[in-house]
């Protein structure tokens, strides 16, 4: 038997239980990871609640990310060997001594990265990866919006852009994540709290809007957010409130604009393996050039994955949480 945090009905961090699951065993082009530390997403606490529909064949157990030591390989995997360190988009499981995951999904550890900054890597990097550059084709030159600077997203986010060459504007809820999103690299930062952002966004752009929102609030913002968008300018949705919302449709067709909303866990195998090949390809050089840092605020043990979800609900983090297994 291996172990893994799981819970029996949705709830608050205290149903999460450390508790022995069944030993995972790769299947073809699938290989197990032993995990060394997982990183926590909205997206567990989602489904901690129970509001996070699980695609199908994925597990049920927490976790869309982690890096460890690879222990078993399946059939017809040659490009990865038992004794690999490595970090990996999940579809689930992180939250575990022992995680099964495709070989297309996983990535070597960018030089220089600890297991437990790995760890906090591949779901932000493959979420702002395939928004910004393969959805909105964000490049060098282009003006962003990112709401959220604090956030695991946001200070990725944030850094990935000024590192391609973009204008970057955030957002965030107080002084001190404004003052960490500048530290960053944003060259405009805005507490929403105390400004309104539109205004500040069109002002930063000399009232020509921004190329591509990035957003994590969802319906709240949808108006506004369109409102920030240049001429031919993307609004790519992927978090918040999901409920019903006008659409000003005149607004997007006199800025040639776009709406997408997306999530990463349901996309086809296919498609995250894409994803997964462009963050390896355009992304790993960023850190191991020292333009992208891993921002971690808290280990927690991953026994303690609970006071993990705390923190993260508590809007105190800047960055990621990270739960690390040194059993």
């Amino acid at each position: 038997m291996t172990s893994a945090i799981v819970f029996d009905a949705p709830g608050g961090p205290d149903v999460l239980q450390w508790r022995p699951i069944d030993v995972p065993a790769p299947g073809a082009r699938e290989v197990v990871i032993a995990v060394a530390a997982a990183g926590v997403n909205n997206a567990d606490l989602l489904q901690r609640r129970g509001r996070y529909p699980l695609p199908p064949g994925a597990s049920h157990v927490l976790g869309l990310e982690c890096a460890g030591t690879v222990i078993a390989v399946g059939a017809d995997v040659g490009e990865w060997s038992v004794g690999d360190q490595v970090c990996a988009l999940l579809d689930g499981g992180g939250y575990a001594e022992q995680v099964v995951v495709a070989a297309d999904q996983l990535l070597p550890i960018p030089a220089g990265l600890s297991l437990v900054e790995a760890a906090a890597v591949p779901e932000v990097a493959c979420t702002v990866y395939s928004n910004l550059a393969m959805v909105a084709g964000l490049g060098a030159g282009d003006a962003v919006l990112v709401h959220g600077a604090g956030g695991g997203i946001g200070t990725f986010a944030v850094q990935w852009a000024r590192a391609i060459g973009a204008y970057v504007i955030t957002t965030a809820g107080s002084d001190e994540k404004v003052s960490h999103g500048k530290a960053l690299g944003a060259q405009t930062a805005i507490n929403y709290r105390t400004e309104d952002f539109v205004a500040a966004t069109l002002e930063a752009t000399d009232g020509r809007g921004v190329d591509a929102v990035l957003d994590v609030v969802g319906a709240d913002y949808l108006d506004r957010n369109i409102t920030c968008l240049a001429p031919d300018g993307h609004l790519v949705v992927i978090g918040g409130a999901m409920g019903p919302a006008p659409l000003d449709l005149g607004a997007l067709m006199v800025r040639r604009a776009s709406v997408t909303a997306t999530m990463l866990r349901g996309r086809p195998a296919e498609q995250k393996a894409a994803i997964v090949a462009g963050v390896r390809r355009d992304v790993w050089p960023l850190f191991e050039a020292g333009a992208i840092r891993v921002v971690v605020d808290t280990e927690v043990p991953l026994r303690d994955a609970a006071r993990g979800h705390e923190l993260l609900e508590s809007g105190r983090a800047v960055g990621k949480v990270v739960l690390t297994n040194n059993d």
